[in-house]
């Protein structure tokens, strides 16, 4: 057995390479070795550093730094001192300056593996997902000494998806069971968007090896994408037990606990964050958006203006601002933006961010003009990059009104899950969806949760199951579902659904809009659910639209006329259903919901089956957390104005009202369609 003594032995030469060897095996006897080289050669600079490497891998990363720092002072390029020094930064939360030594490190020593490695980490960990994924790969590609590996990392590096594919495929015929290389073929397939198939490659890692976190955070990521929370934090809290300091797993579980309406621990996580990644315009904005959800106005703000002192040019900034709805620019925000804008460094989601809450500015200073002129370059800007086709949605639903007939319905009268839990507000967004979930979320019998993306996931998994992207094939798949496997669709919402769920109310509300487009399975899968159509003004819901960024979907948005169409298939989708299901659906006027609120309340109640409790109309009262554009608007009384607001950019419509056509000029009625 080798003799693991701490005593200097032959030579300093033959010591230092014995404490260097005792670095992964015991680092307690590797200080010791250092320390008693050290005692011989002050100063010895081998001797030096591997007391530093020692003493960071026993978990006492200030005494590590004591030691690097005069190292780094005299040899300034020293690669694998500025790793120990980036890694002792992180382990005493300091991220922002443990970035900036784990960059110095890969710029001295482009192959250094695990520098990527905890760089990786620390980018994910503020947002910076791009750059989070090269430095991974990076460190695949360095820690790597197959040569087909390499080349394959080094191909994903330079986003050549398909070389990266073949060369990968070709090396697990010959190693089917290397996990990294698993791990790499999901990220091909993550970024061809080949979602389920990234899945089924990251589960295969992980069946092949459990303590791979590396996949399991991928896995995460997925799950989360593909709109599966539970699961998703089901496999990060997973992964923090194995790991529970690590920046890039604690940054996600926020993010999902934010989607599960979890606010407390996410507010708790992104705190700690930003005490070890002060800096990070990035995490300040991710902080801002869960406070502003939990109602937490002031100190949302003061989330965003943070953001914005780190990065003056941060565009998403001043849009979460914006977007705050009750939110006023001042002069001096209306001129800093305008100087961004000219800068000639700008990125272009920076810009388009910018366009739109110069439009919103604008709107509050009532410089309605001006403040068209920037909505209009924002969604133009943005609609550069979209591939939206209007001919698509109007086949869409066409496919849908003819696959769900009176006869499709009739014949399977007694299918689906009987239970009454959900409430479905469906409809175009910006219609006054989140006034009447406000509303009836006040009620003793119902809870609110946010706009659920559940019923899309289940149509997009059934469109796969006919291995065909045509949007609406999944109305074909659904005619050749037995009664059972209906009732289990229905059953497999409402498990999904159950962790928005806080509370023992009986029902609670799903006022995702675009649910609109799954009426036919909802009442199919659930035919007990209630369904509300939020209907606004054609014109006032368009614009309403127009001058909103989203941060996902409602790629219609972006141009007057592919708005007006949208809104036209729309209102012939639901006269559809409104003939083949009478009385199917309850439909709300925003316009009666401003001017009489309690009756609008009353018949919606009773169309829910519920009695009439006086605290709906309190409704601006509540402190339960919303998560949509109108977030701060229904924290206030209703208000007559936004009513007519559109009017004020009547004579720049013209595009809209054209695509509209008998929708408009019958409004609220329907026309012969």
């Amino acid at each position: 057995m080798e003799d693991q003594t701490a005593e200097p032995m032959g030579s300093v030469e033959e010591a230092t390479r014995n404490a260097a060897r005792l670095l992964d095996l015991n680092p307690v006897l590797a200080a010791e070795q250092a320390e008693a080289i050290l005692e011989a050669v002050p100063n010895h600079p081998p001797a030096m550093f591997l007391l530093t490497s020692a003493l960071r891998r026993q978990g006492k990363p200030q005494a590590a730094l004591e030691i690097v720092k005069p190292l780094l002072d005299a040899q300034h390029q020293w690669a694998a001192a500025w790793f120990e020094y980036g890694a002792s930064l992180g382990m005493l939360g300091r991220g922002d300056e443990a970035i900036k030594a784990l960059l110095k490190a890969v710029q001295y020593q482009p192959e250094h593996p695990e520098a990527w490695r905890v760089l990786a980490d620390h980018l994910l960990a503020t947002g910076d997902k791009e750059g989070g994924d090269l430095a991974y790969t990076r460190h695949v590609q360095c820690s790597t000494r197959d040569p087909m590996l390499r080349e394959a990392a080094a191909a994903m590096v330079k986003n050549e998806v398909a070389i990266a594919e073949r060369l990968l495929k070709k090396h697990l015929m010959r190693l089917p069971t290397d996990v990294p290389a698993i791990r790499m073929l999901a990220e091909v397939a993550v970024r061809c968007d080949r979602n389920v198939e990234a899945e089924n490659l990251l589960r295969r890692c992980l069946e092949l090896a459990p303590s791979f976190a590396a996949a399991r955070y991928n896995l995460a990521v997925i799950l989360h994408r593909r709109n599966d929370p539970n699961s998703a934090l089901l496999e990060i809290e997973k992964a923090l037990e194995s790991d529970p300091d690590c920046p890039s797993y604690r940054n996600l579980c926020a993010v999902i606990l934010s989607r599960v309406g979890e606010y407390d621990r996410a507010i708790r996580i992104y705190t700690k964050l930003l005490s070890e990644y002060p800096d990070n315009s990035k995490v300040w904005l991710s902080f801002g958006h869960v406070l502003k959800t939990a109602g937490k106005l002031q100190e949302s703000i003061d989330a965003y203006r943070k953001s914005l002192t780190l990065n003056p040019g941060f565009g998403e900034a001043y849009w979460s601002l914006a977007n705050l709805k009750t939110f006023r620019f001042g002069q001096d925000d209306i001129e800093a933006m305008h100087k961004e804008l000219d800068n000639p460094d700008i990125q272009g989601e920076d810009k388009w961010h910018i366009q739109f809450a110069l439009g919103k500015a604008y709107e509050d200073a009532a410089d309605f003009e001006r403040s068209f002129r920037h909505y209009a370059k924002g969604n133009a800007l943005f609609r550069l990059r979209s591939s939206y086709d209007p001919d698509s949605n109007t086949s869409r639903a066409k496919r849908l009104k003819s696959e769900f007939s009176q006869a499709f319905f009739a014949e399977r009268r007694d299918s689906g899950c009987l239970a009454p839990d959900p409430i479905f507000i469906v409809g175009m967004p910006r219609s006054g969806s989140t006034l009447l979930e406000q509303i009836l979320a006040c009620h003793s019998q119902i809870e609110g949760t946010t706009e659920l993306p559940d019923m899309i996931t289940m149509a997009k998994d059934l469109r796969g199951e006919a291995n065909s992207e045509e949007v609406a094939v999944y109305a074909s798949i659904l005619k050749g579902k037995s009664a059972d496997e209906l009732r289990a669709l229905g059953e497999r919402y409402l498990e999904t659904t159950r962790i928005h769920r806080k509370t023992d109310k009986p029902f609670f509300i799903d006022k995702m809009p675009n649910n609109f487009l799954h009426v036919g399975m909802i009442h199919l899968i659930l035919p007990n659910a209630k369904i509300i159509d939020a209907r606004r003004h054609p014109l006032a819901c368009g614009f309403s639209n127009f001058k909103q960024y989203y941060a996902q979907g409602q790629a219609f948005s972006y141009g007057l006329t592919e708005m007006g169409r949208f809104y036209h298939d729309y209102v012939e989708l639901m006269a559809h259903y409104d003939a083949v299901l009478p009385g199917r659906i309850h439909r709300v006027f925003y316009e009666d919901t401003v001017r009489d609120t309690e009756r609008v309340v009353r018949e919606m109640l009773d169309y829910c089956g519920l009695t009439y409790e006086a605290q709906c109309l309190s409704f601006y009262e509540s402190d339960r957390p919303v998560r949509t554009a109108s977030s701060e608007q229904v924290r206030q009384p209703i208000y007559a104005a936004g009513i007519e607001q559109w009017k004020h950019y009547e004579p720049w419509l013209g595009p809209l009202q054209e695509a509209l056509g008998d929708v408009l000029k019958k409004y609220p009625e329907v026309p012969g369609l």
